[in-house]
């Protein structure tokens, strides 16, 4: 190979190097772009789901929505049928929490999937704001049911590894708004017992990190039953 010939080579060589040297680089940045706007995109969708904040709900439209809900759950939140439960003076958070996970399916009930279908994530937050601040109407516990519900209420059972309940419930049964914990004082035992029978079988399943399961499925039927009946006349002070 002449001179002339290996520089007209290496010319073209370079310029083949150079060529791949710039698709690469262009590639890189248009995957980094991807990835960043992939990732952007999944951000602002956790950001949604996890939006419980209500300052700017409408408690009059809550009141409107509430309308068909109240065929179940009674115009001020507390139902007279006890296989539904009372809304009234349940925290907004745990409300909104379970509304979206009923439209999302991480919740399943074939009644209340429908009832959501169409509402709205203001309209979630609405109707949350409007029973929060409704009152709750307390019930009475059967005294056969009252020192072993409050036992465990109060002091779990250590034998079979069952945590006290008023550690997240607060020993009123009020709950934790902020850790969406709600709150169970007065509410019908009835709809409880149900509850904790779908945990401990896991037909529920729509608790943070499985806690009500991990408890549930230590439980005797006895024990969620007295429990149950506890928080039914359980009132605050």
């Amino acid at each position: 190979m002449s001179q002339k010939q290996d520089k007209i080579f290496f010319r073209n060589f370079s310029l083949v190097l150079a060529f791949i040297a710039a698709m690469m680089i262009t590639f890189y940045f248009t995957a980094d772009l991807v990835t960043v706007e992939k990732e952007h995109d999944k951000t602002n969708e956790v950001a949604i789901t996890n939006d419980y904040d209500i300052t700017s709900a409408n408690i009059t439209n809550g009141k409107k929505l509430s309308q068909t809900c109240a065929v179940c759950h009674g115009a001020d939140g507390n139902s007279v049928n006890p296989i539904w439960p009372k809304l009234g003076g349940q925290h907004a958070s745990y409300i909104i929490k379970q509304l979206k996970n009923f439209k999302n399916g991480e919740r399943v009930n074939a009644q209340m999937s429908g009832m959501v279908t169409t509402l709205s994530l203001q309209d979630m937050n609405d109707l949350a704001l409007y029973y929060e601040n409704q009152k709750t109407n307390f019930g009475s516990a059967k005294k056969e049911f009252v020192d072993i519900g409050q036992k465990i209420y109060r002091g779990g059972d250590r034998e079979t590894g069952i945590a006290a309940c008023m550690a997240c419930h607060g020993p009123a049964g009020s709950g934790n708004p902020g850790a969406t914990y709600p709150s169970l004082s007065g509410q019908h035992a009835k709809y409880t017992i149900t509850q904790l029978k779908m945990f401990k079988t896991g037909e529920r399943n729509n608790d943070e990190n499985s806690v009500m399961r991990s408890i549930a499925k230590r439980m005797t039927e006895a024990q969620i039953e007295a429990v149950s009946e506890y928080l039914q006349g359980l009132q605050p002070r």
